[in-house]
């Protein structure tokens, strides 16, 4: 499995001072150095981490190739137009969540994403859809004639943490989960990696390449990595927050190690 290292917790960080630092491009080269494979930064509408110098910064400074998160606000969409990143992964995005808590709505934006879809893959960059694991949204996927797609991995890893940790149960991504016991929890553990299992094998049969992302860390890697068919993970907070204890470089190494 492939590795890109999302360093917008970094940006995160430097943002909480509003200062220079930790600086972002000096976080590209220690991915590279450690053997990363890609580098994930999310341009948010809102700008709250990432902003639109560092995307030209590290677009133009990386060794490796990059991945570039968005909405398909015209605006960002521009952006990424000028700037050329490698790839760029379509996402929803709501200004009060935290972080993306959903795949893409297909069918309701199904017109915006052709229009986008098409203008990306006319100046050459590869284009990905953040979905949920299902087969009718693999198949619009498809239509839509994206390159890849990244399946959302944020239910495995909210029951995962319901079983193997203190998580709190009113954690507000697993309210569905709240009340059930913990063979009930094991059941939609499994439920969930079937899902992730099938969508990817389905995926792959239509020539789509398969990313997996969101709430994955180095527990609930070891179990994920046996998921057959999805090539390549994104990861950010995880690997960041252990950075904190063993420096960037060593998060790195060890996430690696894993997969």
């Amino acid at each position: 499995m492939l590795l890109g290292v999302n360093i917008d917790h970094i940006a995160v960080l430097r943002e909480a001072r509003r200062v220079n630092s930790p600086n972002l491009i000096d976080a590209v080269s220690l991915v590279e150095r450690a053997g990363g494979d890609q580098i994930t930064i999310h341009l948010r509408e809102d700008r709250r981490h990432i902003q639109d110098s560092d995307v030209e910064n590290i677009i133009n400074n990386s060794v490796l190739p990059i991945n570039l998160e968005m909405s398909v606000a015209d605006e960002i969409v521009e952006i990424a137009l000028k700037l050329k990143p490698h790839r760029v992964t379509l996402v929803p995005e709501k200004r009060e969540e935290v972080t993306t808590e959903g795949g893409l709505d297909l069918e309701g934006n199904y017109e915006k994403l052709k229009s986008v879809i098409e203008k990306l893959q006319k100046a050459d960059i590869e284009v990905s859809l953040f979905i949920d694991p299902s087969i009718e949204t693999i198949k619009t996927s498809k239509e839509l004639k994206t390159d890849w797609i990244e399946l959302h991995t944020g239910k495995f890893a909210n029951v995962f943490a319901m079983l193997n940790s203190n998580l709190p149960k009113s954690h507000h991504s697993i309210d569905e989960f709240a009340n059930l016991s913990r063979k009930e929890l094991k059941t939609e553990l499994s439920k969930s990696i079937d899902e992730l299992r099938e969508s990817a094998k389905f995926a792959k049969s239509l020539s789509l390449r398969v990313a997996g992302g969101h709430g994955l860390n180095y527990q609930n890697i070891k179990l994920f990595r046996e998921i057959e068919d999805i090539e390549e993970v994104n990861i950010g907070q995880s690997i960041v927050a252990r950075s904190v204890f063993t420096g960037l470089e060593s998060a790195i190494l060890e996430m690696i190690e894993l997969l």
